[in-house]
């Protein structure tokens, strides 16, 4: 049970901190409105990291879908957890959600732009076009997947500084990449959140753009396992 409720809290931890910098930033009435991309991709950097440090011991910190089925693919994780970890990463990213609405319905409330208010909660394409919107999320999980494998292999590597690297990588994709889709890179953190946007009573919301689902789903999939197999097919 332990490692199902450290995977709610940590995807619940990890949602409350990267949504809420995107609220911080950019909802009107915020004091910290106008703070720019940097500010958000150091953050979501550190929404990683924190949790992973928390729960790393409790559960291996997944917090993501996609890698949790490319780590059972490649053999390094059970199978028979997998469903139990997906339903709490889903939950825990729907919970941190809404709490990043309570916390800043004030906010939401003084802002007009639907696109802005789904912004908080999930990821968008600077420029729509599905097939390299996939392939963005795909590149960008692959980064991801490929350097955590390869992290977790070197000899020698301090207990916890793992982590830090973990920070580095997710800063550096979304320094590089972001500016394309966003960066979801994960299942959870953008749907778990597209759902709260869909049910919340969020003033003047809009639509939460179900069509755009596709991307951050099989995008994310479609990387992490391509970084598994690969890794795997090379002799180290």
């Amino acid at each position: 049970m332990l490692p199902y409720i450290a995977e709610f809290l940590g995807t619940m931890m990890l949602i409350l901190l990267g949504d809420g910098v995107v609220a911080n930033v950019t909802l009107n009435k915020s004091g910290m409105k106008g703070a720019g991309s940097v500010q958000i991709t150091l953050a979501w950097g550190l929404a990683v990291m924190i949790p992973a440090c928390i729960f790393g011991v409790a559960s291996g910190a997944s917090f993501n879908p996609a890698l949790t089925i490319a780590l059972a693919i490649d053999g390094s994780f059970d199978w028979s957890l997998v469903t139990g970890y997906i339903l709490a990463q889903f939950a825990g990213a729907f919970v941190g959600a809404c709490l990043v609405y309570i916390l800043f319905k004030e906010q939401f409330d003084a802002t007009e732009d639907p696109g802005t208010k789904l912004g908080v909660f999930s990821t968008g394409p600077s420029v729509p076009n599905m097939p390299l919107n996939i392939l963005s999320e795909a590149i960008g999980t692959f980064v991801l997947v490929f350097a955590i494998k390869g992290i977790a292999h070197v000899p020698g590597l301090s207990p916890g500084l793992d982590k830090f690297i973990v920070f580095g990588i997710i800063v550096s994709i979304g320094m590089s990449l972001g500016g394309l889709t966003g960066y979801a890179l994960n299942p959870a953190r953008d749907i778990g959140p597209r759902i709260a946007h869909g049910l919340l009573p969020i003033k003047g919301k809009g639509s939460s753009n179900w069509g755009y689902a596709i991307v951050p789903f099989l995008g994310p999939l479609l990387g992490a396992m391509a970084a598994v197999l690969l890794y795997g097919a090379i002799p180290w």
